[in-house]
């Protein structure tokens, strides 16, 4: 259920909401870069607190919140099992292209790309 009022939030967790609803179907981004393009400075722990307190109250697309893969140009779901398989499916709906690990190819599917970031 979406909760309308958000009256009381904090203007941190407003750009962190506004930067997760602005990752399009299809793509995907990580903590980072979400903290990034909302202006929150080393701020993926924060997203992942927004994420965890708000992603459904907010109608968030959670699942298009990835952590940083281990190679560049990578992210991986960072979930385990049930939440694991939900995330994937979810992707995969999409049209993600996930690995059987829950790695998925950044230079393809990233929001934002490297040359939209700035420095």
């Amino acid at each position: 259920m979406k909760n309308n009022d958000d009256t009381n939030l904090s203007p941190v967790t407003r750009a962190i909401e506004a930067a997760i609803r602005d990752i399009p179907s299809g793509m995907i981004s990580t903590y980072g870069r979400v903290a990034q393009c909302a202006g929150v400075a080393n701020g993926a722990r924060q997203v992942v607190r927004v994420l965890h307190s708000r992603a459904e109250a907010a109608g968030l697309p959670w699942y298009r919140v990835l952590a940083k893969g281990k190679l560049r140009l990578t992210a991986r779901i960072a979930l385990c099992s049930d939440g694991f398989d939900e995330q994937r499916a979810l992707l995969l709906a999409e049209g993600v292209a996930v690995d059987d690990d829950g790695t998925v190819d950044f230079s393809i599917f990233g929001y934002p790309r490297e040359d939209r970031l700035e420095t």
